[in-house]
């Protein structure tokens, strides 16, 4: 099982947004079979047989053994992903284009620019995870508080800097270069819910 799966075909995206298949995908993060769940989940094994079976189909679940019981089969299925992430590649058109919405003081490009960075390095994950290849990402997380708008604004002034001139450093166009995306956003953090 994987920790993260990238979903791009939007009928896979649909399927978990549905909540009866997306409970089915959360109880088969371990191994079980359609009777186990009925059991489990007081609904009639056909009814669960049926979503499991479309569930397979689109490589949301994988059998991951197979006993004889008499004359029947069980299969025990598993979730292929621990957890599940939406491209917006399932969109379409109506994805995010961050190039006709760029303003680096705007939310609106800020989350295009995550859809395009989820679209971007999930295609990639998928073909590092076919190739059996790693994939060579660097992520960083931090939580700052500024005392005042002027501060913030400062920061964003000095970190444009900095990062301009260590991009300017590192950039070397070459035959065998690969270029790398960088992409930086400073927003506020969400306040607790009471």
């Amino acid at each position: 099982m994987l920790d993260l799966s990238v979903i791009e075909d939007p009928r896979a995206a649909a399927a978990t947004l549905d909540p009866i298949r997306r409970n089915f995908l959360t109880e088969l993060r371990e191994p079980a079979s359609a009777s186990m769940l009925a059991t489990r989940l007081r609904i009639p094994r056909q009814k669960i047989t049926y979503h499991l079976n479309q569930l397979v189909e689109l490589g949301l679940l994988q059998v991951v053994e197979q006993r004889q019981k008499g004359i029947m089969t069980e299969r025990l299925m598993q979730a292929t992903a621990a957890s599940y992430i939406i491209s917006p590649e399932t969109m379409g058109e109506l994805s995010p284009q961050s190039g006709s919405l760029r303003n680096e003081f705007s939310a609106v490009w800020m989350v295009a620019l995550a859809a395009r960075t989820m679209r971007e390095v999930g295609k990639m994950i998928l073909g590092a995870r076919a190739a059996k290849k790693p994939l060579a990402t660097f992520a960083l997380d931090t939580e700052i508080v500024f005392s005042s708008a002027k501060d913030r604004a400062e920061f964003s002034k000095e970190l444009t800097q900095s990062v301009s001139a260590l991009a300017n450093k590192y950039h070397k166009p070459a035959e065998n270069g690969r270029a790398h995306r960088l992409v930086m956003t400073l927003h506020p953090t969400l306040k607790e819910q009471l």
